[in-house]
């Protein structure tokens, strides 16, 4: 199975540590953000693992060569993609699977991986885990948890591609930055523009092509990319309560 790491943000909200360290080389525990998801995963049984980089790229390319020679490396050092766009220019390393799974590198979590596979629907582009948490953004999602909209909980705004999206009638879920993609994808995004969010491109589709939630109850998340979470994961790694191995 393939897995796609997303790994080539500038890692904003943590400066000033990642002026000089990409964000995937920052350490928890002893271990790098890309070690810890990287086990994770080959755990689950995603045994080919892409990754792409764009921030301090030599240093990424450096330590994967060192500790991770098998890890195949999506290059966007050019410019910065986006989820959605950096997708779709590792398509050459991905579209050979029937589905790979994505995750975002600061992400820790005690999702199953495994049976997070086996639960994914037939005929759909993309399947989302996603639970029942506090969030500053939401996903709507109606009884049979398919996507139908999104709402940004400070500004009160809302998205979908349904005319008669109804709020009221649908559940919000946070998306827990994992999500399987099938690779029929590929083709849909012929004419988004370069760089452009995979959630974007969820929400301006989803009426024709079918995205559905996997809700785990529960699941504890970690977004280790802002400095408080970050400093809350190491006191729980060093405190032996970490539970995202």
């Amino acid at each position: 199975m393939k897995a796609f790491i997303f790994a080539a943000g500038l890692g904003t909200r943590l400066k000033p540590l990642t002026d000089t360290v990409p964000k995937a080389l920052v350490k928890v525990g002893g271990a790098t953000l890309l070690d810890t998801v990287s086990a994770k995963l080959a755990k689950a049984g995603f045994d080919s693992q892409i990754v792409n980089v764009h921030h301090h790229p030599d240093k990424m390319k450096s330590y994967l060569a060192a500790h991770h020679p098998e890890m195949i490396v999506s290059d966007e050092s050019d410019l910065l993609r986006d989820t959605g766009g950096g997708i779709r220019h590792a398509e050459q390393l991905l579209d050979d699977a029937d589905f790979f799974l994505a995750h975002n590198v600061d992400i820790l979590t005690d999702a199953d991986l495994h049976r997070f596979t086996t639960l994914r629907r037939d005929g759909v582009i993309a399947t989302l885990l996603v639970s029942d948490r506090p969030s500053s953004r939401h996903l709507y999602f109606d009884n049979d948890m398919r996507l139908r909209g999104w709402i940004n909980e400070k500004t009160g705004e809302t998205r979908s591609p349904f005319k008669n999206f109804d709020p009221d009638s649908c559940k919000k879920l946070a998306f827990g930055g994992i999500h399987l993609i099938s690779r029929e994808i590929f083709p849909l995004m012929r004419d988004w523009p370069e760089a452009f969010s995979i959630i974007d491109f969820y929400l301006s589709t989803a009426d024709r092509y079918p995205v559905f939630g996997v809700e785990q109850k529960p699941l504890r998340v970690l977004d280790v990319g802002k400095p408080e979470t970050l400093h809350m994961a190491e006191e729980l790694s060093q405190s032996g309560a970490c539970f995202w191995e």
